[in-house]
């Protein structure tokens, strides 16, 4: 059952009967705590740099890139991600379900941040500087 960091300070705060802060995203996990077989209808987001995101849920993960490509498996038959089948016909449905929980806005990338520690993120850079 796929769960997210983001999960974590809305189950410290439900567990901690702390208030809640309308402006925190992510899931009490409370319930899982309480019942490991509960239902659990929620996805876990994935970011790695600006705009590449994969979103897993129970049965899939789907990624998209920042160019646009995409990856896509079914973990019932393929739990080690071998073969890639966002382009097949049969599963429009399933990539557009999860396409749904992609972030619509992306946060531009940081002035601060330092890129220097791996090449995607030195190309990104680069890029970023030339516009």
């Amino acid at each position: 059952m796929p769960v997210g960091n983001i999960d974590i300070y809305p189950t410290l705060v439900d567990l901690c009967r702390l208030p809640e802060n309308p402006q925190n995203e992510g899931n009490s996990l409370s319930p899982l705590l309480e019942d490991s077989s509960a239902d659990w209808e929620y996805v876990a987001l994935t970011t790695y740099g600006r705009n590449n995101h994969a979103v897993r849920d129970e049965h899939f993960r789907y990624i998209r890139y920042e160019d646009g490509s995409e990856e896509l498996y079914d973990h019932r038959t393929d739990p080690d991600e071998w073969t890639n089948i966002a382009a097949a016909p049969e599963m429009a449905t399933e990539k557009e379900r999860l396409m749904q929980h992609l972030p619509a806005v992306n946060e531009p990338w940081s002035p601060v941040a330092v890129m220097k520690f791996n090449e995607y993120f030195r190309e990104h850079s680069a890029r970023e500087a030339a516009r």
